[in-house]
């Protein structure tokens, strides 16, 4: 479980690909202090840290992984978002963020008002997932504000911190990023999906 706070960017150092797996070697400020059996967000995905080396860990995606995430999009250079597990005694800043990804967005708009930023993003509609106005979000493992819902697109403000602090300053319009819906709100789909009077 995570809260969609960041902690640091990691860079991808090495990709290899093994039968339908894909292993990411990522160096970053935080990967000495990891463990091998490790759950970590890596822009949104909970991934398993499987070896450790001078500053650099490595994590497994599997096919199922990279065919609903951004994952192999990545390539060596880029930075990803990444998160520890949440610790139980710790305060919640973001939300519930499982890092199980839902589907991709595009972004198909950034707006720069006033030293902030917003993005805007559209993404194929289901009926498994809901927005609502000022609900939660979570945008490459970034905890969010929903602003501007409709139906297949929405936005989120970006304050100078987190587009410095985050994957949000190479975004362009075009970048595929990973979702998570907001874990109640598909509980609450699901139930009324459920006991719905026809």
């Amino acid at each position: 479980m995570f809260t969609g706070i960041i902690e640091t960017l990691g860079t991808v150092t090495e990709i290899v690909t093994e039968g339908e797996n894909v292993h990411f070697t990522v160096a970053s400020g935080i990967s000495e202090e990891l463990k091998v059996d490790q759950s970590v967000s890596h822009n949104g995905v909970c991934l398993t840290v499987v070896s450790l080396d001078k500053g650099t860990h490595t994590v497994t995606a599997i096919k199922e992984t990279l065919v609903k995430s951004n994952l192999e999009d990545l390539t060596v250079g880029n930075k990803v978002n990444l998160e520890r597990a949440m610790k139980a005694h710790a305060r919640l800043d973001g939300h519930f963020v499982q890092g199980h990804v839902d589907k991709t967005a595009s972004c198909v708009g950034i707006q720069e008002v006033d030293g902030s930023w917003y993005y805007t993003f559209f993404y194929e509609l289901d009926d498994d997932n809901i927005l609502v106005e000022k609900g939660s979000i979570c945008v490459n493992g970034v905890s969010l504000t929903l602003v501007n819902v409709r139906d297949d697109q929405f936005s989120v403000a970006i304050i100078p911190y987190t587009y410095e602090h985050t994957c949000f300053h190479e975004f362009v319009v075009g970048s595929r990023v990973n979702l998570e819906f907001d874990i109640i709100g598909k509980y609450i789909t699901k139930l009324f999906k459920r006991y719905q009077v026809s």
